[in-house]
Parts: C-alpha cells; sequence; structure tokens
C-alpha cells in the first residue's frame, strides 16, 4: 500500500470526508427549510386573502312586497320620489308588531339604503308599476350579508327535552321548563361573574397599596393640616375598597347559587328561544327557569297551555351580541324571512361592474380597473417607445466615452430610486408647472412611465446586447446601412426580450401605490373614468382606500381587490413568459 492511499484510508480521511458529507447535508437542510418556510408563507397568504375574498362571491338579497302608490311617487317626476321610504315602508310591512324609533331603525338597517335607488331605476324603467304591488329584491345590508354569510355567527339549536309554560306580561316573558334545559349556559356565566370578582379583588388590591403608601406618609408627617389631609385620602381609599369588596363578594354568592336568576350580559352568549313564529331573548336564566323579551310574537296557544319539547327551540349564539353588528332582534327578523323563502343570495357581479361606494354593499373594483388601464396604456405609450430607442441608441449608436458611462450608471440607478420620489417629481412638474389634472390617469401614466423606464431601458439593453455581431455584420456586408440593420435586424430579432422586459416593468407600475398617492389618485371617486384626463383611481390605491375604512365588509372587499390586482399580475407575467417562449431564438 503506498504511503497516498493510506492515507486516503486512514482514519483522519474518513474523518474528514464525513465532515464534508455532514456540511453538505446541512447546506441542503438548510434549503429545504428556506423553501418551506417560503412555500408557508406564501399558502398563509393566499389562505388569508383568498379566504377573505370568498365573502365577496355572493351577496344576499331581502324580497318583499313594496306598494308603489302615487302619493309617495310623483309620475311626473319619479326621482324626487319618496324611494327610501318605499323601502321602509316594506320592512315595516314585513313586521307591522315591531314598534319604537330604535326597533324600526334596526328593522330598516336590514337592506341597503341604495336598494331604494335601485327600486327608482326599477321604476323608471317601467312606470306602469306606480299604483300596484311588487316583490322587490332589496340588497341586504353589509352587516347582514356577513350576518348571513356566518361571520358574526348564528344562534345555533341545543338539546332540550321539558316541557315549556309560558307567560306573557307585555313584551316580557317568562319560561318554566320541566327538565333543566337552561343550565347549558350557566357554566359561562359563572365564569364570567367570578372573572369580574377576580378583576374588582384586583382593583380593590390596588386601593389597599394606596391605602399602605398614605399610612406610612400619614405616620411621617408633623403638621396636624397634612395629617388631617391624608387621613381624608386614606378614608376614601378605604371606602372604595371595601366598596368593591362587596360586588366581588356579591358576584362570587351569585356565581355559587344554584337555582337562582342569573342575568345575561351583552358579554354573554345569546339564548334565544323560538315557539313558532315567536322568539323570546332570554335576560334572566336558572337551570328551568328564564324570563326575557319578546322579539317576535309568541303564538296564541303557547299561552293557553304548555308547549311540548318538539314544539319549542333553544338556541345559542356564541358570539356575545356586544362584538356583533347584527343585534339578537335583527338575527330573529332575518330567521323569520329565511322561513319565508324571502332571502337569497346570488352571484356578485355588483363587485366586478360597480365603481367605488362609501356603502360597503354597493363598492365595485371596476371604476379602479378602468382607472389602472387608463393609467397602464399612457404609460406603456410613453415608456416603452423611449425606452427602446433609447436603449438602441446607447447599444447601437453611442460613442463609448465618459459621457455615455456617466448616462449609463444613472440609468442603472434610477433603476433603485424609490416610487415615491417619482410621485414628487411629478407632482412638481406635471401638476404645479404643467397644470395636469389631478387624480387623472394622464398624470399617473406620465409618473409611472418615469419610473418604468430605466427597467425597459436596461432589458432592452441586455436583449439587443444579446443578438450575434455575426447578423450585424451579415447585415452591413450585404449594403444595409446602420440605421436599416438595427431596424430591420437587430430589434426584431430582441423583440421577445424588450417585450419580456417592458411587460416586467409595466407589471411593477401596476403594484405601485405611493407615487399615484402624491398626485392625487387617493381621491374618493364614485364614477367610472371614460378617458386620460377623467378623475380616477386604480388598482392598488383602491386597496389602500379600502383598507383603510372601519366596516367590517371592506375587510372581504380589501382581500377581493387584492386578489384582482394579483390575477392582473400573474396574467401579465405569463404573457411575458409566453412571449419569451414563443419568439426566442438560440443561436
Amino acid at each position: 500500500m503506498s504511503t497516498l492511499s493510506a492515507h486516503h484510508g486512514s482514519a483522519a480521511a474518513a474523518g474528514k470526508m464525513r465532515k464534508r458529507h455532514f456540511a453538505q447535508m446541512r447546506l441542503q437542510a438548510y434549503g429545504i427549510a428556506a423553501l418551506t418556510l417560503a412555500g408557508l408563507a406564501l399558502v398563509a397568504l393566499l389562505w388569508s386573502v383568498v379566504g377573505k375574498a370568498a365573502l365577496v362571491v355572493t351577496e344576499s338579497y331581502i324580497t318583499l312586497p313594496v306598494t308603489i302608490t302615487p302619493d309617495e311617487v310623483d309620475p311626473a317626476n319619479l326621482r324626487a320620489g319618496n324611494w327610501e321610504g318605499l323601502r321602509k315602508d316594506a320592512l315595516r310591512d314585513a313586521f307591522p308588531e315591531v314598534t319604537g324609533r330604535t326597533a324600526r331603525r334596526a328593522l330598516g338597517d336590514l337592506t341597503s339604503g341604495g336598494s331604494g335607488y335601485e327600486l327608482r331605476d326599477r321604476v323608471m324603467a317601467d312606470p306602469s308599476l306606480i299604483g300596484q304591488t311588487i316583490t322587490f329584491p332589496f340588497l341586504a345590508s353589509d352587516d347582514v350579508d356577513l350576518y348571513l354569510k356566518g361571520v358574526f355567527g348564528k344562534p345555533e339549536p341545543m338539546a332540550h327535552s321539558g316541557t315549556l309554560t309560558v307567560t306573557v306580561k307585555g313584551d316580557k316573558a317568562e319560561l318554566s321548563s320541566t327538565a333543566e334545559d337552561f343550565a347549558v349556559i350557566l357554566p359561562a356565566i359563572h365564569a364570567r361573574l367570578n372573572a369580574d370578582a377576580d378583576e374588582l379583588r384586583v382593583q380593590a388590591g390596588r386601593q389597599q397599596r394606596g391605602i399602605d403608601v398614605v399610612t406610612e406618609d400619614l405616620a411621617a408627617a408633623t403638621e396636624a393640616s397634612v395629617k388631617e389631609d391624608l387621613q381624608k385620602r386614606i378614608d376614601a381609599y378605604v371606602a372604595a375598597r371595601d366598596q368593591l369588596i362587596a360586588r366581588a363578594e356579591a358576584l362570587e354568592h351569585s356565581a355559587d347559587l344554584q337555582d337562582g336568576l342569573e342575568k345575561l350580559s351583552d358579554a354573554d352568549s345569546s339564548m334565544l328561544v323560538r315557539i313558532g313564529t315567536g322568539w323570546v331573548k332570554i335576560t334572566e336564566v336558572s337551570a328551568n327557569r328564564a324570563h326575557g323579551d319578546i322579539l317576535e310574537p309568541l303564538p296564541a296557544a303557547a299561552t293557553r297551555g304548555d308547549v311540548p319539547p318538539a314544539d319549542w327551540t333553544l338556541l345559542i349564539n356564541d358570539s356575545p351580541e356586544i362584538t356583533r353588528r347584527v343585534n339578537d332582534a335583527q338575527g330573529a327578523w332575518l330567521q323569520s324571512l329565511e322561513d319565508r323563502g324571502a332571502v337569497e343570495r346570488v352571484f356578485n357581479w355588483r363587485f366586478l361592474t360597480s365603481g367605488n361606494s362609501r356603502e360597503a354593499e354597493l363598492a365595485g373594483i371596476w371604476g379602479a380597473a378602468v382607472g389602472s388601464f387608463w393609467t397602464m396604456l399612457v404609460t406603456f405609450c410613453i415608456a416603452f417607445p423611449i425606452g427602446v430607442l433609447s436603449a438602441v441608441y446607447l447599444e447601437e449608436f453611442a460613442p463609448k466615452n465618459r459621457f455615455t458611462d456617466f448616462i449609463e450608471v444613472n440609468i442603472n440607478n434610477l433603476a433603485a430610486v424609490p416610487s415615491i420620489v417619482f410621485g414628487l417629481l411629478g407632482l412638481a412638474v406635471f401638476l404645479n408647472v404643467f397644470g395636469i389634472p389631478r387624480s387623472a390617469p394622464l398624470a399617473g401614466g406620465l409618473v409611472l412611465a418615469l419610473m418604468t423606464l430605466p427597467t425597459i431601458i436596461i432589458a432592452s439593453r441586455a436583449a439587443i446586447r444579446a443578438v450575434p455581431p455575426s447578423i450585424r455584420d451579415a447585415a452591413l456586408g450585404l449594403g444595409a446601412s446602420k440605421l436599416q440593420t438595427s431596424f430591420h435586424h437587430v430589434i426584431p430579432l430582441g423583440m421577445p426580450g424588450i417585450l419580456t422586459g417592458t411587460i416586467i416593468g409595466m407589471a411593477q407600475a401596476l403594484g405601485e401605490t405611493a407615487p399615484l398617492i402624491m398626485i392625487g389618485m387617493v381621491a374618493f371617486i364614485t364614477g367610472v373614468p371614460g378617458g386620460f384626463t377623467d378623475p380616477a383611481t386604480a388598482l392598488p390605491v383602491q386597496v389602500y382606500l379600502w383598507s383603510d375604512f372601519p366596516e367590517r365588509a371592506f375587510e372581504a372587499k380589501t382581500a377581493a381587490a387584492i386578489c384582482v390586482l394579483l390575477l392582473f399580475l400573474v396574467i401579465m407575467n405569463a404573457l411575458a413568459v409566453f412571449l419569451r417562449k414563443r419568439f426566442e431564438r438560440r443561436w
């Protein structure tokens, strides 16, 4: 065995080999972990966005009969009709037992304020409807739509076995069951009472610490007036502490009671009892007794005798009423409407065909999509020819000297400039100097063209540089001029790379928000732009605007708008890949 063979077979060489394999395996593990984390992050992002956007796929309608009387609608002036009043009257006719200003306002909130205008459009299209009673699908409000889709939770039936005895006193009802059917909610109430008691005891402990501190100050004080003030503070602390402890003990005592009535607060789960078409919201409950408010009138038979278990339903909504935008009364009305077959859900074409709106249920993405189209058209018409011609000049005609090197370096640097800087430039030059209308796609397109130019120039130069010199030599050898060589041979052969870079630059511009905000395209615009100079917004700005609205429904609209924007970006990138594959030449 030679010395080299002995060295390779030694234990030291085997150890080094194991370390190399170990390092390679460690590197592979790092790579796999990085890819896994990136994949999980992407899946989480898409899951969150698509999950929220799914709420926008459908919209809810409440179909009600509505009588269009000449008293409410003047045939000679249809636009001035009381369409909002007709919308509310249709709901009040459906629930005539609802009285009181607050309850009627809650009832009116079931449908969108904009549905009255849709009724107006229907009558304007067919004025013969005046004087008739028609069934009209009123668009549900955004909160009701989310409630019907289960965002705020829904009352779920609970098992029960007792026979119910009902006593009605005005708008209140007292229920008594032969079994402990209502005990299902008591553990949660007792837990809440104990938690409240613990919080009160914590507050009492703070008062006690105040007492200790002031007592020390009192011991150190020498002046009579100071002692008197400190003693008053101690007395106040003691009174507050004793009051908090008394309240805590009362809550704990209430939680320990097994047969007493416990009050349900808005922070507790909602408990409802349904008897036929009647609804009762439970406000006080024990194991087999309950008191509550009547939301929907109870059947007369229910008050004349015992109600067997099969004729009543116990429901609990685990989502506390205080956390919902739809209260229990509205939930009962909606359930009644669903039982009548008046609630339906259809595909939400409105989102794809409407402009922006302050009412979430009326807001659509079409205005922003058209605004983005006009903006991208301006961007392309300006950036593409200037960018390609600049690249051709720099690669084919410009002399190689310090000046062209300086220009090249600055073009590369411009590609890394933050987009908001281009927005400031557009605000200072295009709006303040040239007077281009604010919020217009023309201004947005000019700013985005400036931002996209470096990308197009760099990509076009790379594509032109990739054309083999033999093509140029052959054309020049056959007598073509340098201009003919560039435009007849070099540019057509480099066009796949040029178009790919252009589309990537346009896709980047499509997703930009900051420069468009700087030139005023963040304005609230409800209309759909019809040209370059009309007020408009763009898709990323629309996402930004909706994400700032407090209504819960706009959260879903934001996610849906992001999906539309991502779809546009995917299509543009797919087009870039297609062009590269379709026209790519290999030399």
